[in-house]
């Protein structure tokens, strides 16, 4: 869609260009019907919620090009091919030794600290570190980090620690000092994968829906207990296509997954999952983080987040500001993406090869020439998915209060 993805569109990621959503379709007859779900949290007031889909990042292969042959015969150009292939080894082995993708420095982790209160603490975090956790950080930091906690906590938030659980908390549902953001990690979660082949429809709807279950065993307590209203998302999932509340799913044109807000459902084609997506490789771990982004945007939705950025994004009419805006709503659900997929490391299981492997990959998803600058470049979108796997708490994934040099 040209211009700057409105957030009346489907949340998800980056892909071709998207249809203006349809007028209220339901499911076709391929998509798996949602079961009926809790209401929605009320939101405070505010301009209309949005009424369409928001997709996935970009994803664009990379485009190798052949060289061509060297006039100084057969000798030189093997001579020359020795030293090329030489120095490839070395610079992909100093990568591997840093733990992160060549030409891919995370630029945007917040290096801030925030402790919230004893009773907003996880009662069960990530108990190791990754096995092979870069040796040092990225030069690199957010232009304008904050330099305290949120500043918008409860006036009346009490100044020693309370002698007893308390029974009601007041709830921030703002884009900056969002409840969500005192709750610490996500637990370690069990959930086996098991081998699932991508190319095959009812493997992956299997583990779509089955991951889809992870994330809420991982999400809900850890929003419970910071007192924001849990309600999961539903699944609408196709071989093919479908026609849902916010459109074609796909998209036409696009391969893209997408999170719809106005009925809080994921929308799914499996066989354009794989066609667009599928020079990634065909380890599932790849597709279940794509799944990871779009139930991010549902965290977003029910905390408030979405909905007081919208209100953000209507008071502007500067499309610069607007779509700095849909950035950090995006690479906040890509955020919480990596930390999703951090809590499930031990039993999925990722190892640290393939956690090397799904970082490179957020390293080629993202905007892409021709196309709107409303999901962040590939470094961020590597940056901020490594930010959520390295250092998993939810407040390391407010990209509302860092630099734009973070979020370009």
């Amino acid at each position: 869609m040209p211009g700057p993805m409105p957030h009346g569109m489907p949340y998800g990621m980056p892909g071709a260009p998207q249809p203006s959503p349809g007028p209220g379709y339901g499911p076709g007859p391929t998509g798996w019907s949602p079961q009926p779900q809790p209401p929605s949290p009320p939101y405070p007031p505010g301009p209309p919620r949005p009424a369409g889909p928001y997709g996935p990042p970009r994803y664009t292969p990379p485009a190798w090009q052949p060289k061509k042959k060297s006039s100084a015969g057969a000798i030189v150009g093997g001579l020359l091919g020795v030293m090329a292939l030489a120095l490839v080894v070395l610079v992909v082995g100093a990568a591997l030794l840093k733990g992160s993708r060549s030409g891919y420095t995370p630029v945007a982790l917040p290096s801030y600290t925030f402790s919230p209160p004893p009773y907003d603490k996880p009662t069960s975090e990530p108990t190791s570190e990754p096995t092979s956790e870069p040796t040092s950080e990225p030069t690199s930091e957010p232009t304008s980090p904050p330099t305290s906690q949120p500043t918008s906590q409860p006036t009346s938030h009490p100044t020693q620690e309370p002698t007893q659980e308390p029974t009601s908390k007041p709830v921030n549902r703002t884009v900056k000092a969002n409840s969500v953001y005192l709750a610490g990690a996500l637990p370690a979660t069990r959930c086996a994968a098991g081998s699932v082949n991508i190319y095959n429809h009812a493997q992956f709807k299997a583990l779509i829906l089955r991951t889809g279950q992870c994330m809420e065993r991982a999400w809900k307590p850890m929003l419970t207990r910071v007192g924001i209203t849990w309600s999961p998302p539903d699944y609408m999932i196709a071989a093919g296509r479908g026609r849902g509340a916010c459109g074609d799913y796909p998209p036409i044109g696009s391969s893209q997954a997408f999170y719809c807000p106005q009925n809080n459902t994921i929308y799914v084609s499996t066989s354009a999952t794989v066609k667009g997506y599928g020079s990634m490789g065909s380890w599932h771990g790849y597709y279940t983080s794509l799944m990871a982004h779009e139930y991010g945007h549902h965290i977003q939705t029910i905390t408030g987040i979405s909905e007081d950025e919208w209100r953000l994004y209507n008071a502007t009419s500067s499309k610069n500001t607007q779509l700095a805006l849909t950035r950090r709503h995006e690479l906040q659900a890509t955020c919480f993406a990596g930390m999703f997929m951090r809590s499930v490391q031990a039993t999925y299981p990722i190892d640290a090869s393939q956690r090397n492997s799904l970082m490179s990959v957020w390293g080629t998803l993202g905007d892409q020439p021709g196309y709107p600058r409303d999901h962040g470049n590939l470094a961020h979108n590597y940056a901020w998915f490594r930010q959520g796997y390295m250092r998993q708490k939810a407040f390391q994934c407010n990209t509302f209060v860092v630099g734009a040099s973070s979020i370009s």
